[in-house]
């Protein structure tokens, strides 16, 4: 065994916080790739019970979300994961909670998490009649993970999905999709990473292609090497 292909096996634990939202789903791609084991996180002590190589913050309802983090005791210690700067990746609702700044959240503002240097518009796609699917272009992620005969494009649901509107100048774009609020003229940012922060508007679990999944196990790897 190579070098690299050791590397690629070593094993890893993720947690995927399971507070509300499509976790399961996440758990079951994770839990398909090769060395890696998940574990769901519902309270602080979840969190501290485990010595965590990466985090997941599934998509759901991002108020929901905020709400039981809230009133479960969860807002500090995930603000202490991320200022360790541990591999996090949030989708959907979770790139909602990791940004710095949101628009469009309810009467008074939402509780983020913070750390990803972006604004996104929070339900930018529409409502929940407006999902839709479409396939991606992702070549820094194919560059990373990408395997002889898989297709160019990748797989992505928009389910009342969040757009980035700006980003900070240590966050790398990784896909841009139409803007449905600008007749699909204009594009808006669906998926970055900022150092140790993944984060897609999308839902990658929903669909069979594992490209997504297999980007932030590499991040997890080259964090813990």
């Amino acid at each position: 065994m190579s070098a690299e292909d050791a590397g690629n096996a070593r094993p890893v634990l993720i947690g995927v916080l399971a507070l509300q939202g499509a976790f399961l789903e996440h758990r079951k791609m994770l839990e398909g790739l090769p060395g890696v084991r998940s574990l769901e996180i519902r309270g602080a002590n979840d969190l501290a019970a485990h010595s965590y190589d990466g985090l997941v913050i599934p998509g759901g309802e991002s108020t929901s979300m905020a709400l039981i983090a809230e009133r479960s005791g969860m807002v500090e210690p995930l603000k202490e994961w991320l200022a360790q700067k541990k591999p996090t990746w949030g989708t959907c609702a979770g790139m909602i909670l990791l940004a710095n700044h949101a628009e469009h959240t309810k009467t008074g503002g939402q509780t983020l998490l913070g750390g990803l240097d972006v604004n996104v518009d929070r339900n930018h796609f529409g409502t929940q009649l407006q999902s839709f699917e479409t396939k991606l272009s992702m070549p820094a992620v194919m560059e990373q993970v990408g395997e002889t005969g898989e297709p160019d494009l990748v797989p992505a649901v928009f389910i009342r999905a969040p757009a980035v509107l700006s980003v900070g100048p240590g966050v790398q774009v990784l896909a841009e999709a139409p803007s449905k609020r600008q007749g699909g003229e204009g594009k808006v940012v669906v998926a970055v990473r900022q150092d140790n922060i993944f984060a897609t508007a999308f839902h990658p679990e929903l669909t069979p292609d594992t490209r997504c999944h297999r980007y932030f196990v590499k991040m997890v790897r080259e964090a813990k090497a």
